[in-house]
């Protein structure tokens, strides 16, 4: 494996798409969106990759992947009408996450619209049939979830025998989330005559052992030095120790901050997700929520909401948002400390992104001072202590520009975006939802039966095919059956035995 020299400085003039040999239809489609200069990782893996060669790039995140990958893959690849072009996919891209081949598959069909190349997005969640329907009408890229994959190819819907470009995209999320016997089954039905892209935030072991057994002679290239913080510089970041009963009131008011633009919230459990999302509501805010009990309609619905501006503030959990590429992300608040610093890394990257800057605000339970310093020592940041901090602290205003009028509650003149409900919730023939749908950002009816907690052992909350869906809660089925009188037996000293309604 060889490695070509990394980037001393992200801010020197890079080169145009063009001047690195790119389609003219692929730079003019890029440069109609307003990209025309690539950004340091993309100008260091354009040439190889265009080239033809195996490459892994190592990036901070936010940094220009996709298109890093994307553009040599449109350039290796036969558009309808062109020579080579039969139908059947000729590029293979492989995301852990259902949101991550949203924006992964929306940026190369953008970028090769002007080819008309044919992509189409795989993953569970979704009916069958229109990815069917659309590979037996011909598709040039797919891109997709390991898990839906699968399923489409030991079906037979999917050919992958004619792939002559893979990646393997966030290689390292993959990893973490258990796909790699999945990925190794994928790769066994591609053809070993391939040009092969990994790309990855992170290189662990198993990540270069899985490159050594698929790559030939691939060459690992970094955007950044060794010695550089893992976290985007832009990042402004603020690291709080706070009180969970003030928390919502802390979070209200640093959305009430000066060119607040969409802000991220996550937290490590969907229930808390929904509960943040629905206190944001009640409060004036326009927010909803996204994690693994809802439906794939009503998550979409929420991104889409989200990245239209309908509402301004998501609530999500960490399997949830991987993959949100959102411009207009200025806020991530994490409600409590994540658990590594892989997890703060992936999260604060969500903003900050692409040269643009950010702010990041995460809030330590006093019983999580530990753990948050032991992220603090391994990312070398500056804040082992986190400063105590209460709603009505001078701090929050005065570091985060909020106006010393703000209290918990959106004022009613500010209340300008139209809402979750103003996004229509599309039925998509969804599979493993009563019904294909989900309701958002509604709480269930006050009860026993709202309150209990689900029995251990249901499904885990993964991005990948359909047949990890989470099943339909079986609680539903019984709503609204009449619940027979329970007899008990009662057994007396010496008496007959007798039963009585209780």
């Amino acid at each position: 494996m060889t490695e070509s020299p990394s980037t001393t400085s992200d801010t020197k003039i890079q080169p145009t798409f063009r001047e690195l040999g790119v389609l003219e239809q692929t730079a003019r489609a890029l440069a109609d969106d307003g990209i025309e200069r690539t950004f340091p990782i993309q100008s260091m893996a354009l040439p190889l990759a265009l080239a033809g060669g195996d490459i892994i790039g190592q990036a901070k995140t936010g940094t220009g992947k996709t298109l890093g990958f994307g553009v040599p893959l449109l350039q290796r690849i036969a558009a309808p009408g062109e020579e080579g072009s039969t139908g059947v996919p000729q590029a293979l891209v492989v995301v852990p996450t259902r949101e991550l081949a949203i924006q992964v598959g929306k940026d190369i069909e953008r970028a090769g619209r002007y080819r008309r190349v044919r992509v189409i997005t795989i993953y569970g969640g979704r009916a069958y049939e229109p990815q069917i329907e659309a590979l037996v009408k011909g598709i040039e890229v797919v891109v997709g979830t390991p898990g839906r994959l699968i399923d489409l190819v030991g079906q037979g819907h999917l050919n992958l025998r004619e792939v002559r470009v893979l990646v393997l995209d966030e290689a390292d999320e993959m990893l973490d989330m258990g796909f790699l016997p999945d990925v190794e089954k994928i790769v066994a039905e591609i053809p070993e005559a391939r040009q092969t892209m990994l790309f990855s935030a992170t290189m662990p072991g198993k990540i270069v052992a899985l490159a050594k057994s698929y790559m030939e002679r691939p060459t690992h290239m970094r955007s950044h030095e060794d010695g550089d913080s893992a976290t985007v510089d832009a990042t402004e970041q603020h690291v709080w120790r706070a009180h969970p009963m003030d928390k919502m009131e802390i979070i209200a008011r640093v959305l009430q901050a000066d060119d607040r633009g969409l802000t991220l919230i996550f937290s490590r459990t969907k229930r808390r997700v929904q509960r943040i999302a629905d206190d944001l509501v009640d409060r004036g805010f326009a927010a909803a929520a996204i994690h693994g009990d809802l439906g794939q309609g009503a998550r979409e619905q929420a991104m889409r909401a989200f990245r239209h501006g309908k509402v301004d503030v998501l609530a999500a959990t960490d399997v949830a948002a991987r993959g949100i590429d959102v411009e207009g992300i200025t806020h991530v608040i994490n409600y409590e400390c994540p658990d590594d610093e892989k997890t703060y890394i992936h999260r604060i990257g969500r903003t900050g992104r692409a040269g643009s800057s950010g702010v990041a605000v995460t809030m330590v339970d006093w019983a999580d001072v530990a753990r948050w310093q032991m992220i603090d020592r391994a990312l070398k940041l500056p804040f082992a202590e986190p400063l105590e901090t209460y709603s009505s602290s001078d701090h929050i205003y005065n570091g985060l520009g909020i106006p010393r009028s703000a209290v918990g509650t959106l004022p009613r003149s500010a209340r300008v975006r139209k809402g979750l409900a103003a996004e229509e919730l599309e039925d998509i023939g969804e599979t493993g939802v009563a019904g294909g749908r989900a309701r958002q950002g509604s709480r269930p009816p006050r009860g026993r039966s709202s309150s209990r907690t689900p029995a251990k052992g249901g499904s885990r909350e993964r991005g990948g095919g359909g047949s990890r869906e989470p099943a339909a809660s079986a609680e539903g089925s019984q709503a609204g059956k009449r619940r027979r009188p329970r007899r008990r037996r009662r057994v007396g000293s010496g008496e007959p035995t007798r039963q009585v309604n209780s």
